[in-house]
């Protein structure tokens, strides 16, 4: 575990000097989902190979809350999807890299923009892998605030109503959304005793920046077999690691100067 979390440690300090090149990215949303990306692609969760991006059998990440995915960027340079210098490119004219990842980018599966719509298009991934790629899973990565869209609690009851086992879905339950406390807002409740109602399989990691805890969870899912979808609720901090933003209800919209970012490297370690 001390790997996963020098790691994690890592993809932090690297989602920061992105941030600092690129300002328009989210960095309070992609803090808080370090440790699940971490899990999932240096864990041995995910089946992937960065030589061959199309392989059938690969499993499939699907990153529906786009905005919070900068922190995958530095794991798909350091897992040889693309070269680590690609990093600096990120917002410039001719770079793949963007504010939004884009499916131009090696790793990448959808198009992550307007929120959503990534788990009803991983249900009909999952139902297509059932009969072509039997033993590959799909994960979906959803933010608690995407939950407010209806067309999510859509594809939750598609995907109960056809048994699609082979997808799990996580949410990075960081009780933030745009402009302020998702309780403030549109009070979510319970989220498991709501999947538990579409009869989906729900487990929870109380505390989603404890890798140990996130691995095994992860893991948990990988290893299910049975015909009824996974969710796995992870409790996460928004802006982890960034006290200026931790808790702050405005930190989705927030960015941080060069200065306070150096000012953190320094500390992070």
């Amino acid at each position: 575990m001390d790997y996963l979390r020098a790691k994690a440690l890592w993809v932090r300090r690297e989602t920061l000097k992105i941030h600092a090149i690129s300002s328009e990215t989210r960095v309070a949303s992609s803090m808080s989902d370090v440790e699940i990306f971490v899990a999932l692609y240096y864990g041995g969760v995910l089946r992937f190979d960065p030589k061959n991006i199309t392989w059938s059998d690969r499993d499939r990440l699907i990153v529906s809350k786009g905005h919070g995915a900068i922190s995958l960027y530095p794991i798909f340079a350091d897992t040889g999807y693309f070269d680590m210098a690609e990093l600096t490119t990120i917002g410039k004219a001719g770079s793949f890299l963007g504010g939004i990842p884009d499916p131009i980018i090696p790793g990448l599966e959808t198009v992550n923009g307007s929120l959503g719509h990534g788990l009803g298009v991983a249900c009909g991934v999952a139902l297509a892998l059932r009969k072509k790629a039997p033993n590959a899973k799909v994960f979906v990565l959803l933010g608690d605030g995407e939950l407010y869209e209806g067309s999510v609690w859509e594809a939750i009851m598609f995907a109960a109503h056809h048994r699609l086992g082979n997808l799990n879905l996580i949410v990075d339950n960081n009780k933030i959304c745009m402009l302020d406390y998702c309780k403030n807002v549109l009070d979510l409740g319970c989220i498991e005793d709501k999947f538990r109602a579409f009869e989906w399989d729900t487990s929870t990691v109380n505390d989603g920046h404890v890798i140990e805890d996130v691995y095994d969870a992860l893991m948990a899912l990988k290893a299910d077999t049975g015909d009824r979808p996974n969710v796995l609720v992870a409790n996460t901090i928004k802006g982890k690691g960034i006290p200026q933003l931790e808790n702050d209800s405005l930190c989705h919209i927030k960015s941080l100067k060069v200065q306070e970012i150096n000012n953190l490297l320094e500390v992070m370690q």
